[in-house]
């Protein structure tokens, strides 16, 4: 098997990182490569993934402030619009009795 530091589509980046440049469509040399190209994917999903969740952690307070806020107006609006339920019903009640008293 091939070590990926011998492969030609493997070039050593910056801080010793390793770029790949091979796909696994075209141009892979071993079956193994296509079991390493893999792992490199997974790993890059699991960092992308903590990425997000830093970003979440972050927004939180916010999420929660804006959550509040959201509920307070809508509490507001509700007992802002109270007074047409409460004559609603007081109509209905009102019309109910009329009738049982005919």
């Amino acid at each position: 098997m091939i070590q990926c530091k011998d492969c030609e589509f493997c070039q050593a980046g910056t801080e010793g990182r390793k770029i790949f440049k091979c796909d696994p469509f075209t141009n892979i040399k071993e079956p193994e490569c296509i079991a390493k190209w893999q792992l490199i994917r997974l790993d890059m999903l699991v960092a992308s993934y903590q990425q997000m969740l830093k970003w979440q952690h972050k927004f939180a307070p916010l999420q929660d402030k804006i959550m509040r806020y959201m509920q307070r107006e809508i509490e507001d609006i509700d007992e802002s619009d109270k007074w047409k339920t409460d004559e609603e019903d007081s109509e209905e009640e009102n019309g109910l009795t009329r009738k049982n008293t005919d």
